[in-house]
């Protein structure tokens, strides 16, 4: 069985492109899957898009991004865990690649990533940067993670403690576990809220 889990908080906007995304790369696989809606807390439409687009949804209150990933792990029933921000749309080949991966043996890990468009120019350049460093240093980033459920369970799942960059303790933590891997192929996640900001904003943030 193959669990992808997808926190959600007022994700109205793209959750639809997201859920469908991976339930044609669940039948392309040709084998059990299930989708999870983790909505922590939304007050939009994000519970019935997910219902309405066949989703299992898993209703919380936590408001932390790590303590909702770990919500999902444990009511999904699959050995091989893929967690996917609910703007991020993961096609047919990253899916199955990922899957591949920890069949043979990998713990975990992650993929590229890119923008959707329109996408400003300096953030195009900034995501270069920060998926070469993600690569070299073999860590997810947030929107696409994997691991076995073995693999999850000798970590002890996501840290509860940090509210962000629980991406990169996680990756971390199965790197000492098992291999950690980082696929060539990438995923597409929204820009719409780089579009909001301005080139200092952002380096600012960061």
């Amino acid at each position: 069985m193959i669990s992808f889990i997808v926190p959600a908080y007022n994700e109205e906007q793209c959750l639809a492109e997201t859920i469908d995304a991976l339930h044609r790369a669940g039948l392309a696989l040709g084998e059990a899957y299930e989708v999870l809606v983790v909505d922590d807390g939304s007050t939009d439409k994000t519970a019935a898009i997910a219902v309405h687009h066949g989703a299992v949804l898993v209703s919380v209150a936590y408001r932390q991004i790590a303590t909702t990933r770990n919500a999902g792990a444990r009511v999904a029933t699959g050995d091989c865990l893929i967690f996917v921000d609910a703007d991020t749309v993961a096609n047919d080949e990253v899916v199955r690649v990922a899957v591949q991966a920890m069949r043979n043996g990998a713990v975990g890990g992650g993929a590229g990533m890119l923008f959707d468009e329109p996408t400003p120019a300096f953030a195009r350049f900034l995501l270069r940067v920060v998926v070469h460093l993600f690569r070299a240093t073999r860590l997810a980033t947030g929107c696409f993670l994997f691991c076995t459920r073995s693999g999850f369970t000798a970590v002890g799942g996501f840290d509860e403690r940090y509210y962000g960059a629980e991406e990169i303790v996680m990756s971390r933590a199965l790197k000492r576990v098992g291999q950690f891997i980082i696929l060539k192929q990438s995923v597409t996640t929204s820009a719409r809220k780089i579009r909001i900001y301005s080139a200092i904003e952002v380096m600012l943030f960061m």
